[in-house]
């Protein structure tokens, strides 16, 4: 698969064209940027760490009949993937209450759910990700119904995969953002990365964060907690 001209730099990623006009590949970088990249910094070994447990989860979903844009990891830090149109939507599922979703609505963090929660917000960094209900998806043209709930039903599928795979290796899934694309045909794939850098992940015992608002909070430690996460996934898979 020969790598060809860069097409996108994102806040985390590069992605490149193939000489299969249907295949991307992706690079990680270890770059790390928050609200809505106001805070900007690096964390080691990030690119790395995202790559290989995105694409670890990834393949496991897809076991799971998720469909997804993973193709074949590369190396470290590159991942072929299938070329999708990105559904302008991002998709945030909650269990547990914490960062956004407690400063919006006065809820203690740390505060569990009877059931999940499900929100979206508009894709769009100049509008700075406003959240929106799906008659907003609908009349700003974003996804059509079935679409919507096509992204809906995958997304609780992806919860409750990810719940019970994270409570074996001693981790709480609290909450975390899914991005959606379309292949060339419509079919809706799962797309972008299942990463500590897009859910938040506790420690189930001691509560410790083991994602990005170890950065976000300037708690410390962002390096060794992106570490420790990869070898829960690691020891469990052994």
């Amino acid at each position: 698969m020969e790598k060809l001209e860069q097409l996108y730099e994102g806040k985390a990623k590069k992605v490149y064209a193939t000489d299969d006009p249907e295949l991307l590949i992706v690079d990680y970088k270890d770059d790390a940027t928050a609200f809505n990249g106001l805070k900007k910094g690096t964390i080691r070994g990030k690119g790395v760490i995202n790559n290989q447990m995105s694409n670890r989860l990834m393949q496991k979903l897809e076991k799971a009949g998720i469909p997804t844009h993973f193709v074949k990891e590369l190396s470290e830090r590159e991942t072929l993937v299938k070329k999708v149109s990105i559904v302008p939507l991002e998709v945030i599922i909650r269990n547990i209450a914490a960062g956004s979703f407690s400063k919006r609505y006065g809820v203690v963090e740390g505060v569990v759910f009877d059931r999940p929660t499900i929100e979206f917000s508009y894709k769009n960094d100049e509008l700075g990700d406003p959240l929106l209900n799906t008659y907003h998806a609908l009349a700003l043209k974003l996804a059509t119904q079935a679409e919507i709930d096509t992204i809906t039903d995958y997304a609780f599928r992806v919860d409750e995969f990810l719940k019970a795979f994270w409570a074996e290796c001693g981790v709480t899934l609290v909450d975390f953002k899914l991005e959606f694309g379309r292949l060339s045909d419509g079919t809706i794939v799962l797309a972008d990365e299942i990463s500590p850098d897009t859910c938040r992940l506790w420690d189930t015992k001691t509560g410790e964060k083991l994602d990005k608002d170890r950065f976000r909070r300037d708690l410390g430690g962002v390096e060794d907690a992106y570490t420790e996460i990869m070898k829960r996934l690691t020891e469990h898979d052994a």
